[in-house]
């Protein structure tokens, strides 16, 4: 990482080689769950993550563990990714009612649910119907919806949590 910081591009790419087969042993120990696509996904995160914050890297301190804790942090991250995912694939699958693919009800459907979000929208702030805009309708991640917005992702994730609590309350009180 020393050669690497000072310029040489051969030293940062053993490296990079090296931190990969590492990585690759670290995710299957920590994250048996996934599947071996998902931890070459989550190698390639480690080693974005690595590349962005290889100015930080303190040369005067050890590498391996600077490089262990941001896997760690990357691990984690996907595994709150993964417990979300599997508990809405959970919710999703408990739902009693079948759906028809009858395209009058489908329709018929679609235009209530869509007044009622409408009217669900109404009591919204302007920030919190562009969050809900930019990371519902339009599925940005919360990254590229703070670019659009000239916000802050913080912002965002509040703007959008009170959106949805004030819509939640708004659909059942209709």
């Amino acid at each position: 990482m020393k050669a690497a910081q000072a310029g040489d591009t051969g030293a940062y790419a053993r490296l990079l080689a090296d931190v990969a087969l590492r990585m690759r042993r670290l995710v299957r120990r920590r994250a048996p769950w996934l599947s071996p696509e998902d931890v070459e996904d989550l190698v390639q995160d480690i080693l974005l993550s690595l590349h962005q914050a290889r100015a930080t890297w303190d040369p005067a301190r050890p590498f391996l563990p600077w490089m262990v804790a941001i896997a760690r942090a990357r691990v984690a991250d996907n595994a709150r990714r993964y417990a979300k995912r599997a508990a809405i694939a959970l919710e999703v699958s408990a739902l009693a009612e079948t759906f028809c693919d009858i395209p009058t009800n489908n329709t018929a459907e679609a235009v209530v649910n869509l007044m009622s979000v409408r009217t669900a929208m109404r009591d919204l702030t302007p920030a919190e119907k562009q969050a809900v805009e930019l990371l519902r309708l339009r599925e940005m991640s919360l990254n590229e919806a703070a670019e659009a917005s000239g916000s802050t992702v913080a912002a965002l994730k509040v703007a959008m949590h009170r959106a949805m609590r004030k819509m939640k309350a708004r659909l059942r009180k209709d």
